[in-house]
């Protein structure tokens, strides 16, 4: 569906993801806080960098007032800015934005955009995010799949009915996905989701997976983060077949 060269485009004017920047730029003992009112005028403001500086100050800032323009960003021609808007919608997630971070998700052509938008979708926590946040998980490039299983496992906090519906894709990537690092995203998000279902077919089904993958995948990585999953939510049966893998000298 995607290229990984699309990602390789804003690379000329940053040496990381801006994503990754956010925060990290200066000491934050020493750094002031934005004032609101500024950056609200900013989002507006006919240049590029002053829209996409304001649109990272609500990455640190809460504050509604700035969700209708964060909204409108996220169709903004400069990438640097939709990427930041993404990303300041899911510092202050609303249910209004979950359809217009749908939308761009879909049109986006960046790499970068789309992964700060299914970072954003998985923090609005609403039922609406699943179908796109698994669709890109199978079909997106590697960076935004990774992206993807992670903003997954916030789906445990919308209800148990999506939970349910969103154990399958992530257990076909952590059986399918090309790229281990995605493999051990969907392994630590099947852990996630597993701590909040009852002891049922579904669960045993996720559990069977983490298991699987400890014993099977190629990548030493993801079988040390789905032993990690399994460990962490405690299953007694996954706990005992680890034990007795490792004890006949499983490597």
């Amino acid at each position: 569906m995607y290229d990984d060269d699309d990602l390789t485009v804003l690379e000329a004017e940053i040496e990381l993801d801006p994503l990754d920047q956010v925060g990290l730029d200066d000491d934050p003992t020493e750094a002031a806080t934005p004032d609101p009112d500024v950056m609200l005028a900013w989002l507006e403001s006919p240049q590029n960098q002053q829209r996409m500086l304001a649109a990272r100050a609500f990455c640190e800032l809460e504050d509604a007032r700035a969700i209708p323009r964060l909204i409108a960003l996220l169709t903004d021609p400069c990438p640097l800015v939709r990427v930041s808007a993404a990303y300041g919608l899911g510092r202050n997630p609303s249910s209004t934005a979950v359809e217009p971070l749908i939308a761009q998700l879909q049109r986006d052509w960046n790499g970068y955009v789309r992964k700060g938008i299914v970072w954003a979708l998985g923090n609005c926590r609403d039922r609406r995010c699943l179908e796109p946040l698994t669709d890109a998980l199978r079909t997106d490039i590697s960076a935004v799949r990774l992206w993807a299983a992670s903003a997954l496992a916030q789906m445990a906090d919308v209800s148990y009915d999506v939970i349910i519906s969103t154990l399958p894709p992530l257990i076909e990537g952590l059986r399918r996905d090309p790229v281990a690092a995605v493999r051990s995203n969907c392994a630590w998000s099947i852990g996630q989701l597993c701590r909040e279902l009852p002891s049922n077919v579904v669960y045993a089904t996720a559990i069977d997976a983490l298991i699987e993958a400890f014993a099977e995948d190629p990548e030493m990585g993801v079988r040390e983060d789905a032993k990690t999953a399994v460990l962490k939510v405690g299953d007694t049966r996954g706990l005992q077949v680890i034990e007795e893998l490792e004890l006949e000298g499983w490597q």
